[in-house]
Formats: C-alpha cells, structure tokens, sequence
C-alpha cells in the first residue's frame, strides 16, 4: 500500500484523534500533516507488529506532547517578558467559563493517561468505542470497560466534591 492510500485510509481518523486532544481545527490539520511526514520519515522502522491506525496515532500523540512542551516552553517566556496582567480573558477563558465543563475536564486530566485519552476520544472526538479500540490496538469491549471505568472514577470524585 503506498502513502496514498494510507493517507486516504487513515488520515480522517488521525485527525479525529488529533481534534480530540488539541480542540483546535488548525492545529489538528498540522499535526495531522506532520504525522503523515514523520510516517513517511520512518516506514522502514514499521515493522506490522501493531495496526498502521495505532503506529499513525502514536506518531500522532507524539507530536501533540512535543507541541504542549513548547506552548509550555513558550508560555514560561512570555510570562517572564509580561510585567503586566492583562485583564481581559482570552477567547479559551471565555469558552471553558462553565463551571462544571471546567471541573469535568479537570477531573479527566487527573485520570492516568490511557483512561484520559480514552474520555477524551469518546466525548471530544466522537469515536466509536470499535474506533478507540484501534487507535490502542485493544477490542472494541476494552474500549468499552475502560470508558465505564473512568467515567466511574469521574463520577465518584464529583460526588465528593457535592457532599
């Protein structure tokens, strides 16, 4: 099968996963470019042990934790170059202002990182549990008891929140 094809078999799936993690439109279309790249870069260091689904999203998720290292990067730069607070909120600020999407996501961050991507798969990106199952390399029901499991952490740890 060549890039092609690959990029016509997987890259609406890729850049779901992408949308998911970044819920930012342009950047999930880079990401999903400099993914195809980095396959391209690499195909002789595929070796089909995994799905090209998995190995793509993995090249994925790769790139979107090296994207977080900048913004972090960049972030504690600006912060050391403002002598100011600006007082206005950011359109971000202004998105994520309810209370409880804040305390939601707040809650899923806290989760360990496979129950995480998993949540976010499902609520963010509208994946199939079948869909997620691919992207891990795990079925469909793995994708399925690990979704229940995390939402029954998420849904504990509000209860003790509200009590």
């Amino acid at each position: 099968m060549e890039f092609n094809e690959i990029y016509q078999e997987y890259g609406t799936l890729v850049y779901r996963f992408l949308m998911s993690l970044t819920q930012h439109e342009q950047l999930a279309e880079e990401l999903t470019q400099e993914t195809f790249y980095q396959a391209i870069k690499s195909a002789d260091k595929f070796k089909g042990n995994s799905k090209v689904s998995t190995w793509l999203c993995q090249i994925a998720k790769h790139l979107w934790f090296q994207e977080l290292a900048k913004r972090k990067r960049q972030e504690g730069q600006s912060a050391l170059l403002d002598d100011h607070d600006d007082p206005s909120p950011t359109p971000d600020q202004i998105l994520f202002s309810s209370e409880n999407k804040v305390e939601l996501f707040r809650l899923i961050h806290k989760l360990s990182e496979t129950n995480k991507e998993v949540m976010l798969l499902r609520i963010n990106g509208d994946f199939s549990f079948k869909e997620i199952g691919e992207v891990f390399g795990k079925s469909e029901n793995w994708a399925r008891v690990t979704f229940y499991r995390a939402k029954q952490k998420i849904i504990e740890r509000m209860s003790t929140y509200e009590s």
